[in-house]
């Protein structure tokens, strides 16, 4: 029979199932979520703008320093010519050159560019992490509802199997009642009928747990088939007082989109910069020589060189008029954005919150359903036994207790996703 007064992740049945040997390796929810979260591709790539947007924090902060750079070059020359005149050739002695330079250039201004740029790159930095974070709980989110459905899966197949046992039972009560002329063959034939029903369904429950644990495999990175090792006990109904703000103000999709806000709007002062001039310091120094220079640059050419240059574009055919359109365009849709990422947060909450609490209240009514249905059966079986309930008041009554058993699976799935999304919306455990 399957257990009915215990939650979705802790049943005696799963507690008394034995590891088989050679079977689907076996997972907890704790290392399930690990694994899914270092080989998920959604994972992979928010870690990688994570860096990328730290790189481009590190190359804003570098437009402030000077640009160093230094060549050097090596030649040789030699061979023969004509002598004027005598047509005698002549040969030209073999020289070498060297020659190196060492330059450093720094922008003095340019028209706040580099300050809006870092703006722009630290708001890019904060809407990576919120990115990352927003990132952990999709994927865990993914891998409990996996997690979960294969444990439903499961609980569903020792559903049929207790229908397919009782639906034996009753056709061999159908069946000797024949034989004893109390029953007529109609009986045994609908009993029959209903167990080859509860058969298919037992194929179909069994071809789909297959399929969960496939595709839990799948979500943590394990080339075949992972079962759900069920949890000790049912998470409790958590405290939701003050939680909307909290979502509303600081859910990582809510910072994620805010950040790109931020960083859209720093994007309309760069563009802006465009109009301001540029100031620009450069110094330099080279040296060439015939001698190599480690062994003597006493007779080398030296030279230096300074340079102070002012660049300041008056018109360039509306490019600067074009490019901060563009930019207030995308500040305004990213703010669009945020405040719409700030409404649906809240209406995802009201939303997840009622399906919680509804899939919470479900669970106490499944468990008195399958108390009922249980007892129900038990009476109808012994009236069938003595004559005072026919075979179709016994299958009845079988099928109500089957259904109750797959609601009071389906109830608990149910808390334990609407939990779970709850969790990914505000960015923390409950």
């Amino acid at each position: 029979m399957v257990a009915t007064g215990g939650g979705l992740l802790a049943t005696p049945l799963a507690a008394q199932q034995p590891a088989v040997a050679g079977g689907p390796q076996q997972l907890t929810l704790q290392e399930a979520v690990r694994r899914a979260l270092q080989v998920q591709p959604a994972m992979v790539q928010a870690q990688g703008d994570v860096r990328n947007a730290g790189a481009a924090m590190r190359a804003s902060n570098g437009a402030f320093l000077p640009t160093l750079t230094t060549g050097g070059s090596w030649s040789r020359t030699g061979g023969t010519q004509l002598l004027g005149g005598t047509n005698q050739p002549i040969t030209i002695a073999t020289s070498h050159n060297y020659s190196g330079s060492i330059n450093a250039s720094v922008d003095l201004f340019t028209g706040f560019r580099r300050l809006a740029d870092r703006r722009a790159s630290a708001a890019t930095e904060d809407a990576a992490d919120a990115g990352l974070v927003n990132q952990q709980f999709q994927v865990t989110l993914e891998t409990k509802q996996a997690f979960y459905n294969a444990i439903a899966t499961e609980e569903l197949v020792r559903v049929a199997e207790a229908q397919v046992a009782r639906a034996r039972q009753e056709l061999q009560i159908a069946v000797d009642k024949l034989r004893a002329g109390s029953a007529t063959r109609s009986d045994s034939l609908r009993s029959a009928v209903d167990l080859g029903n509860a058969q298919l369904a037992l194929l179909q429950a069994q071809a789909n747990l297959a399929t969960a644990q496939a595709n839990l495999g799948r979500q943590v990175g394990v080339d075949q088939p992972v079962r759900a090792v069920p949890d000790s006990a049912l998470p409790p109904l958590p405290d939701t007082t003050g939680l909307r703000t909290q979502v509303v103000e600081s859910a990582p999709q809510v910072q994620q989109a805010e950040a790109q806000a931020r960083a859209a709007g720093a994007q309309v002062a760069v563009s802006r910069a465009a109009y301001w001039p540029t100031l620009n310091y450069a110094a330099s120094n080279s040296f060439s020589g015939f001698d190599a220079p480690w062994q003597s640059t006493g007779a080398y050419t030296k030279g230096w060189n300074v340079r102070v240059s002012l660049n300041w574009t008056l018109f360039n055919g509306f490019a600067r008029e074009r490019s901060m359109t563009s930019a207030s365009v995308a500040r305004d849709v990213a703010e669009a954005q945020a405040a719409d990422t700030r409404r649906g947060a809240s209406a995802q909450y009201t939303q997840q919150v009622a399906a919680l609490q509804t899939a919470f209240a479900k669970l106490a009514i499944t468990v008195s359903n399958v108390a009922a249905t249980t007892e129900d059966l038990r009476v109808q079986q012994e009236r069938y036994r003595v004559g005072a309930a026919t075979i179709l008041d016994l299958l009845t009554s079988q099928a109500s207790l089957t259904q109750a058993q797959t609601d009071q699976v389906q109830a608990r799935f149910d808390y334990l996703i609407a939990r779970a999304q709850l969790e990914a919306l505000v960015g923390r455990n409950l």
